[in-house]
């Protein structure tokens, strides 16, 4: 037996990059709420104290994620997932809706958001799944069961409506991907949002024809030993034409005009030139101020509290999905270069720690770990600086919100409990 004990198994320095992370926000958030100098750190009507509060509930979360048996995660983790499916299905009954999403329930003191519970039970339901002595990932009904596992929450959260969240889910094809999932579905995937976003851009009619004159210069070009499958060949392009063809009717009855605005000028839809100038000026307002108070911090920025932008309240949900722009703001090139390198210190810790699991469950769950927080970081930091569109995906650790906090923070340190374990009897 290892004479280490549990802590000295955590893996520290996975938690000191965790704790630098939800400090920096907290003070990003500190700086972007405040609305009276005199006020105490402590005032749990603001909103950087109910953070505060978010934070103390998360680290009673680690402790009691830390001094509960590993093996219970892996052996209830299809009850953590029922449940979590049937949260979500209540929220079509008793949710409460915040800025168009029926997505939280009203606890009262807290609105607790059951996809981000979802996550975590998610992330170990498909671990469990994939490590199971029966399942085999080359086997087509196992990945078909795999895929479900995925795809249910995305398609409950969806019509909430909520596609950022959604979204999320399909990062768990990493875990699939890693674990051996045959590559071709990768090309699927590719190949539904090249479609997506073709057929928005130019319509059925043209892409239909680009898939015919693609089809063509394939054949013209092959070398003559290679042989292509017919049937196949055809059977791809009628697909892809049905999807095309799918998109018009998800585009106009699932997302809502305000997503459709994003599409539109994410992809420049939009040819009236009054109208692009609206929704420049609505939809398009938080991007264009968060680009502008980057832009203003400078290499050093204005300094803790000085950001004109940030006092001023021009970026809308700037304590939230916008929160990355208050760095750019107040800590200049340095400060944002400071962040980018501590989640990217984080994220290779991670991916580390997933590589030197001996239990096939506990690596599967940390690429899952490793999968839904690369995706938040990429998303968000993308659609803060205009390269994405606005989905409403927070900044792991950072953004303010109880849920987000506390689930993220749980599955964190469900990964580092389960890496703990690793070694118990010395391995």
């Amino acid at each position: 037996m290892s004479g280490k004990g549990l802590f000295g198994r955590i893996d520290w320095l996975t938690v000191f990059l965790y704790a630098c992370l939800v400090l920096i926000g907290w003070i990003n958030i500190y700086s972007t709420t405040l609305s009276d100098p005199n006020a105490s750190i402590f005032d749990f009507s603001t909103l950087y104290g109910k953070q505060l509060f978010f934070i103390g509930l998360a680290l009673a979360g680690v402790v009691l994620v830390l001094f509960i048996e590993t093996n219970f995660f892996e052996r209830f983790s299809s009850i953590f997932y029922i449940i979590s499916m049937v949260l979500l299905l209540g929220l079509f009954v008793f949710g409460k809706t915040i800025a168009g999403a029926t997505s939280w329930y009203d606890l009262g003191f807290f609105n607790l958001q059951p996809s981000e519970l979802a996550k975590v039970a998610t992330a170990l339901a498909l671990a469990k799944y994939l490590s199971d002595i029966q399942t085999d990932i080359k086997n087509r009904k196992h990945q078909l069961y795999a895929l479900l596992i995925i795809l249910l929450p995305a398609l409950l959260i969806l019509p909430q409506p909520d596609p950022g969240s959604s979204l999320i889910y399909f990062s768990l094809f990493f875990v699939l991907f890693r674990e051996g999932f045959p590559l071709y579905y990768f090309g699927i995937l590719l190949t539904i949002v090249i479609l997506f976003a073709a057929t928005l851009m130019f319509g059925t009619v043209w892409v239909a024809i680009g898939l015919v004159t693609l089809t063509i210069l394939i054949f013209i070009f092959k070398r003559k030993s290679t042989k292509i499958p017919i049937l196949p060949l055809v059977g791809g392009i009628v697909a892809s034409v049905l999807f095309s063809l799918s998109v018009g009717f998800v585009y106009e009855n699932v997302f809502e005009q305000r997503h459709r605005d994003r599409f539109a000028l994410w992809l420049s839809l939009e040819k009236d030139e009054k109208k692009l100038e609206e929704i420049r000026k609505t939809i398009g307002y938080n991007t264009y101020q968060s680009e502008k108070a980057i832009e203003s911090g400078g290499f050093f920025g204005k300094g803790f509290l000085e950001g004109t932008r940030t006092k001023g309240d021009f970026v809308p949900e700037q304590h939230t999905d916008y929160i990355f722009s208050s760095v750019g703001e107040e800590w200049g090139f340095m400060g944002t270069v400071t962040v980018i390198l501590l989640f990217s210190f984080f994220f290779l810790r991670l991916i580390f720690i997933a590589e030197r699991q001996k239990n096939d469950f506990s690596r599967m769950f940390g690429y899952g770990v490793i999968s839904i927080l690369l995706i938040h970081y990429f998303i968000n930091i993308g659609m803060v600086i205009g390269l994405l569109p606005t989905i409403g995906v927070p900044l792991p650790f950072f953004s303010y919100g109880g849920s987000g906090l506390i689930f993220f923070t749980m599955l964190l340190f469900i990964f580092l409990k389960l890496d703990s374990n690793r070694l118990k009897d010395g391995i």
